[in-house]
């Protein structure tokens, strides 16, 4: 057998024994007893991937023209909410810095490009070409030169809503 020929089987015979190592490295972290006796409501996932903990929040519209986009508590611990899919539009929720008690809801896709904003702590600023926006949606520094649209939104018991019409 040649060289080149035997090196490439080498090559495969890896190539084959890493898959179910690589496979295995990517499932779901299996619960102990331990666990389930804690009763654990989050397993590891070793590849990123990471199971909610809460249940999910039903997002249709409901008869007033609102629909709920997460919980308070999700929006008090991450800071902000966001869906690019939601039922009205991409949208992005913080609290409402000079009233801790109301909540900004404004459109994140930015104006310029159409690429989607994040927040910042304290900005929205868009990852694609640097443009930057205040907590109301103005923009603070180019190249967009439009604000971002704003939703009517609310709290209502513990979800965050959003109008959509």
């Amino acid at each position: 057998m040649k060289r080149r020929a035997f090196m490439n089987w080498v090559g495969v015979s890896f190539m084959a024994t890493s898959l179910p190592v690589a496979i295995a490295a990517c499932s779901p972290a299996e619960d102990t007893a331990e666990d389930a006796a804690e009763d654990v409501t989050e397993a590891a996932d070793p590849c990123g991937a990471t199971e909610a903990a809460t249940e999910e929040v039903d997002s249709s519209v409901r008869d007033d023209g609102f629909a709920a986009l997460g919980t308070v508590t999700e929006l008090d611990d991450a800071g902000f909410l966001a869906d690019k899919d939601f039922v009205a539009g991409a949208v992005i929720v913080i609290r409402d810095p000079a009233n801790p008690d109301g909540i900004i809801a404004l459109d994140s896709m930015c104006p310029h490009q159409g690429c989607h904003v994040d927040w910042t702590d304290t900005e929205f600023a868009c990852p694609c070409h640097g443009s930057k926006f205040s907590t109301d949606g103005e923009v603070t520094d180019g190249p967009a030169n439009e604000a971002l649209g704003s939703y009517e939104a609310k709290i209502e018991d513990d979800l965050v809503l959003i109008q959509t019409t």
